[in-house]
């Protein structure tokens, strides 16, 4: 059984292709990072609506240039996304192998970054207007025309993803995704040779103005502290995710319930009949009958009073007693 499905977490038996496991994690990264980054843009607006409500008001178009900004800035100096570099993988071009060009660059910048914001804002268009429409008296055709194309678009795109998916499992293709078969590229992990490359200073043009170099400079540096960021953030994230499973939860309850703690001391003493006619606490017989409304025990008014005067508690139960409590009983 585990030989039969050892290429399910190999590749294929070939070392250049990840397994399908780091492939589908890496895509639900992303799916996950984008809707934690939108919940702290609503909390930020609603603490300080004046300052920051632009954050949640124009968070797409925000969410759009840190997108952009950041995997470009990683598809130029590790030649991946960020969830692909997160989880040690990088681009090469389909044909072959060697650097990622400038042409595959800007296709998977166009199907990273721009294509995702224009479905979204597509979509939350069509559902805005298709909610203001069904109050009107005839419903518009078109609208509904266009909303039944993009699910059968959505529908078709799913199966084609399941079915490129099981090429790539099953390997006969290259590419487990569509979107890297339309930018030209395919998935490979990093090599030693890669992470000590990425590590060495990129030399600098001598041919370009100090200005630019100074730009780029600076945009790589605020890009390069995102991206540290949200790796960290990413960390987190899953961090909670597990704190909070249910499966986790459970382990957490069963090692941290403890027994219940024994009864007090005074509750495993043996109590006095309620019939007997002596006093618990002086052991002679009641006089000027007192009880205790918090337990309903009686005593001798003297001895229950000098002692709850003192303990402020019953003497037999334990229960918190104030002078207030003692009921003089008076014989008929």
């Amino acid at each position: 059984m585990a030989e039969s499905g050892a290429h399910l977490t190999v590749g294929g038996g070939d070392t250049e292709r990840p397994s399908i496991f780091q492939l589908l994690a890496q895509e639900s990264l992303m799916e996950a990072v984008r809707p934690a980054l939108q919940h702290a843009a609503k909390v930020l607006a609603e603490a300080h609506p004046s300052a920051l409500g632009f954050l949640w008001r124009s968070y797409e178009e925000l969410y759009l240039l840190l997108d952009l900004l950041l995997q470009s800035h990683l598809l130029s100096s590790r030649s991946a996304s960020f969830s692909e570099n997160f989880y040690g993988l990088k681009r090469v071009p389909r044909a072959g192998g060697g650097a990622l060009g400038r042409g595959a660059r800007g296709r998977s910048l166009l199907l990273l970054c721009l294509l995702p914001y224009l479905l979204r804002r597509l979509r939350r268009a069509v559902s805005r207007r298709r909610d203001q429409d069904d109050f009107s008296i005839p419903p518009a055709p078109r609208l509904h025309r266009l909303h039944r194309l993009l699910a059968c678009g959505g529908a078709a795109w799913a199966v084609l993803r399941l079915a490129q998916t099981l090429l790539y499992v099953a390997g006969r293709a290259r590419t487990h995704s569509p979107l890297l078969w339309l930018a030209g590229v395919r998935l490979t992990p990093l090599t030693a040779r890669d992470l000590s490359l990425m590590r060495k200073e990129h030399p600098k043009d001598p041919t370009g103005s100090r200005l630019v170099q100074a730009v780029v400079g600076v945009a790589g540096g605020v890009a390069g502290g995102v991206a540290t960021a949200l790796s960290l953030g990413t960390f987190f994230l899953q961090f909670l995710e597990w704190w909070y499973s249910s499966d986790h939860q459970d382990s957490i309850k069963s090692l941290t319930s403890l027994p219940a703690p024994p009864p007090p001391l005074h509750l495993l003493q043996p109590r006095p009949s309620p019939s007997s006619s002596c006093c618990p606490l002086c052991g002679r017989l009641l006089s000027n009958h007192t009880v205790l409304s918090t337990s309903g025990y009686v005593f001798c008014y003297r001895c229950i009073y000098a002692f709850v005067k003192g303990s402020q508690r019953c003497p037999l139960s334990g229960y918190p007693t104030q002078l207030q409590h003692l009921v003089k009983i008076y014989a008929s």
